[in-house]
């Protein structure tokens, strides 16, 4: 009975922590905005885009590419886009 207690105790306390964890990093996304992460090379960076980019066709090029290769279920909290820092921002520049 003991073991089962502690069990349930630690997969409570890490449940927690990834709760916490996600309000820290909602806390600093301005109303109307998103977080987003750009892999490359296994390097993510986190950006944070406002809620018009769902309205633009290259960002919807973008999420369609993100659902082929992660699809949406994301634990980060954001989604994750398969693309080069690089190439985001002159989409970004061009498009937007």
């Amino acid at each position: 009975m003991g073991i089962f207690r502690l069990t349930k105790y630690l997969q409570a306390k890490q449940f927690l922590k990834r709760m916490l964890s996600t309000l820290l990093h909602k806390a600093d996304i301005p109303k109307g905005c998103f977080a987003i992460y750009i892999c490359e090379n296994k390097k993510k960076t986190r950006f944070i885009v406002p809620m018009s980019y769902l309205n633009h066709p290259s960002f919807v090029n973008l999420l369609m590419r993100a659902e082929e290769e992660y699809g949406f279920d994301h634990r980060m909290g954001g989604l994750t886009i398969p693309c080069s820092e690089d190439s985001f921002q002159t989409i970004v520049d061009e498009e937007l």
